[in-house]
């Protein structure tokens, strides 16, 4: 009669499912994300090189003023859109994300959503801050919130935290912030006044309210700019005069960047008197058709790019992303409220076109071209080397994962597309794209994804351990690049 063996099937179960918890790595560790001793060594040159934060969106003023946060809260979700919508993803009140509960009883409900986002980028960027500046390596949980906010709090009254502060712990050599043209740039001009403060602050020059003729801020911004420039805007010839004495201004004020955010790419060329009437017609209350709308686009792209070239800005163009989808909410808490999605709208041939109509006139600057949509990756990653030239080393660049690519996934497609199709080498890395003073660490996360990336082709026998080549490459990609491809020095 056969035995009975349930039992030691049971035990050996139980002592397997032991062998795998003993064997887990140890929760976001030292070798957190890097999965071969070459990721750990390479890592191990780049982690501690300076930060260039070349596009983010942190106020000059908030920089300026650099008041002490009164809570965490205050620090971790005011104006962060990407915790609102996961947020609202685990069915959140509003009243606990943008409305008027109390901070201790927003920072509850932020705690809850954590424990429900495995896999999202928040989770580590949530720990990677509290570890880094708070010294807190607890899970953030539901029954661990009341522990971490004491924490954190008494941490914050122990002073440290305020907006230069954290941007000098966080090893930050150089910010440029996002700016319309019409802008007055004061904060800018006491903060370079300022010289106890060594981290320089750069207003980059993004033109977005000039492009969209068929927004309903057109003319009211118009407006503006004439005011800011004593340039009277009534046609295309003066529009572009008055952006000509704007960036000459910003040029005055240390700008080495530019920005633009496109939902579509047109080629549509237009006559110079046809371009002239159709800003007349919208500043006297007509709209622009869409054969208007995008000639006006295509020429004022052209020219701000002409003008980019000549001043040796950096022109970023940030493309495809549908804004606004909620009009209820969007009348309720307007832009940037994380309501945006990614689109599928950017035509190849016409970017191609944008991008030659200035590289025909020798007058196509350094660009870095940003998608949101990961499906892009190739059309852009392969767009590059059509317009490379001797001006700079990978003058045309992909941009590092964008938005809803700002992930393990998204930067390791990015990087295996660019690597591909390009120079990996001569990539100029990652950007914090961020209104929050504590989000840093995504730097560390990029540079962690990274090392990984390359470790693992070189264990796999795809490239050789060169530590001098591999050592500067990290390097560079963290930081060396991009000081360069800004003029940063």
């Amino acid at each position: 009669m056969p035995t009975d063996n349930s039992n030691d099937i049971i035990n050996s179960e139980k002592n397997s499912f032991l062998g795998r918890v003993i064997s887990m790595k140890k929760f976001m560790d030292k070798d957190f994300l890097l999965s071969t001793d070459t990721s750990k060594k390479l890592f191990g040159f780049c982690k501690d090189e300076p930060i260039f934060d070349w596009h983010c969106h942190l106020s000059p003023k908030e920089i300026y003023e650099n008041k002490k946060p009164q809570d965490i809260t205050e620090l971790w979700l005011g104006g962060d859109h990407y915790k609102w919508r996961a947020m609202r993803s685990c069915g959140i009140d509003e009243k606990y994300i943008t409305g008027d509960a109390s901070n201790y009883e927003k920072f509850k409900k932020y705690a809850y959503v954590m424990e429900k986002c495995l896999g999202n980028p928040l989770y580590h960027w949530t720990h990677l801050e509290l570890q880094r500046y708070f010294g807190i390596y607890t899970p953030l949980s539901t029954k661990t919130a009341d522990e971490i906010w004491e924490k954190a709090n008494a941490e914050i009254a122990n002073g440290g935290f305020e907006p230069r502060a954290l941007i000098e712990k966080s090893n930050v050599v150089a910010v440029c912030t996002t700016d319309d043209p019409a802008d007055s740039l004061e904060y800018h001009k006491l903060i370079a006044e300022d010289k106890s403060f060594g981290t320089k602050v750069y207003p980059a020059f993004r033109p977005d309210k000039a492009l969209n003729i068929t927004a309903d801020t057109y003319v009211p911004w118009v407006k503006k700019l004439s005011d800011a420039s004593g340039i009277k805007v009534t046609d295309f010839d003066s529009l572009k005069e008055a952006l000509s004495q704007r960036i000459s201004f910003f040029k005055s004020m240390g700008t080495r960047a530019t920005d633009c955010s496109l939902t579509q790419v047109k080629y549509v060329e237009m006559p110079e008197d046809k371009l002239n009437l159709t800003v007349k017609k919208v500043l006297a209350g007509e709209k622009a058709d869409d054969a208007e709308a995008a000639g006006y686009t295509t020429a004022l792209f052209k020219f701000l790019g002409e003008k980019y070239y000549e001043n040796d800005f950096v022109m970023e163009v940030h493309l495809g992303a549908v804004r606004n989808n909620n009009s209820k909410m969007f009348e309720k808490l307007g832009p940037d409220t994380g309501f945006d999605s990614i689109g599928d709208s950017i035509s190849a041939l016409d970017l191609s076109k944008l991008l030659n109509s200035l590289c025909a006139e020798g007058k196509l600057p350094k660009t870095i071209l940003f998608n949101i949509n990961p499906a892009d990756n190739y059309i852009f990653g392969s767009m590059l080397g059509n317009f490379q030239d001797s001006d700079a080393f990978s003058k045309i660049q992909l941009g590092s994962g964008w938005w809803f690519n700002d992930n393990i996934d998204g930067m390791r497609a990015q990087l295996s597309a660019l690597s591909n199709l390009g120079v990996l080498g001569g990539f100029v890395g990652m950007v914090t794209d961020s209104r929050s003073f504590l989000s840093y660490p995504r730097h560390e996360y990029f540079r962690r994804i990274l090392c990984d990336f390359i470790g693992e082709k070189v264990e796999n026998g795809e490239y050789p351990y060169d530590e001098n080549v591999l050592s500067e490459m990290v390097k560079d990609i963290s930081f060396g690049n991009a000081e360069k491809y800004f003029n940063l020095k």
